[in-house]
């Protein structure tokens, strides 16, 4: 019988969580699993007396191996959407342990690790297809390749000085010119995240849509606004410092106004893996306290 393989990414984090991430390894190993771990995190647990020698390692998605199962994420949400630079377009199924703090993503809890992965290695999960967005620009290439995010797409102002001016278009159609500090476009799976804290709407997953959400806009009618997933967005920015920054999840690029921005739908989706007790609902209900009074916390 073929063993199961699967692969591991986290990033550096405080040292409490050690012990977590030792029992996970003991349990894989007793479950008779391979591993393959991302160098870098596997250099950061060797520098705090992990007892695991000579493992498997991967540097990046060009490498990563082939032949696994499914990709486990160790850390936050933000450990998550690194992780997608790694899986891109493979199609690998990821599930994340959350060592951080909201896990709307990384949603298995440290104290369920054995419980949630006998159910992912017995196969008693679903897929949740996720979507993202791809930018692209007529300056140059945009991070280096990894121009795609699964939350959001945000252009700033590049300093504190003064507004810029957002030129938007949808299908070559004039959407609006936003004056305000940046714009977010967010997936369904960003909805809870920056465009939430601007006001933008919680949008379901598999919903079909994007949302528009303008930050700090300098007139209080314009409101976020939600566009189909289908659509091609383009962006075009005036600044009185001839720069703006641009961020496509957690990597972010200083550009000249001169870039003309293109946003759309990515050509491919990421696998989340959801267990059975793992409902859309629950999540935000149990994340964003819904039904709780909170008045004497």
């Amino acid at each position: 019988m073929e063993q199961t393989k699967i692969a591991i990414f986290g990033r550096i984090f405080n040292s409490t969580v050690i012990p977590y991430v030792d029992h996970l390894f003991n349990y894989l190993t007793q479950r008779n699993i391979l591993i393959s771990v991302h160098v870098e995190f596997y250099d950061f647990l060797l520098k705090n007396n992990f007892s695991r020698q000579n493992l498997e390692t991967f540097t990046n998605h060009e490498d990563l191996p082939k032949d696994i199962s499914f990709l486990l994420s160790l850390g936050g949400d933000g450990t998550m959407l690194a992780a997608v630079s790694i899986i891109r377009d493979s199609g690998i199924p990821i599930a994340g342990i959350n060592f951080g703090r909201l896990g709307f993503l990384a949603n298995i809890q440290k104290n369920e690790i054995e419980a949630a992965l006998d159910q992912i290695l017995n196969k008693q999960f679903k897929i949740q297809k996720r979507a993202l967005l791809s930018v692209e620009s007529s300056h140059k290439e945009l991070f280096n390749g990894e121009n795609f995010a699964l939350n959001d797409i945000t252009v700033f102002r590049f300093d504190s000085s003064s507004m810029i001016t957002i030129d938007a278009k949808i299908d070559d159609e004039l959407l609006n010119s936003y004056w305000a500090d940046g714009l977010i476009i967010a997936t369904p799976t960003g909805s809870t995240a920056y465009s939430l804290s601007c006001g933008g709407p919680i949008i379901m997953p598999g919903s079909g849509n994007f949302v528009i959400t303008p930050i700090s806009p300098h007139n209080l009618n314009v409101r976020p606004i939600v566009v189909s997933e289908n659509m091609t967005l383009k962006l075009r920015i005036e600044s009185r410092t001839e720069k703006f920054i641009l961020s496509c999840d957690s990597r972010s690029e200083t550009l000249p106004t001169v870039a003309e921005l293109i946003i759309r739908k990515a050509p491919f989706s990421i696998n989340l893996i959801r267990l059975e007790k793992d409902g859309y609902f629950r999540t935000l209900r149990e994340k964003l306290l819904w039904g709780i009074d909170v008045r004497n916390y």
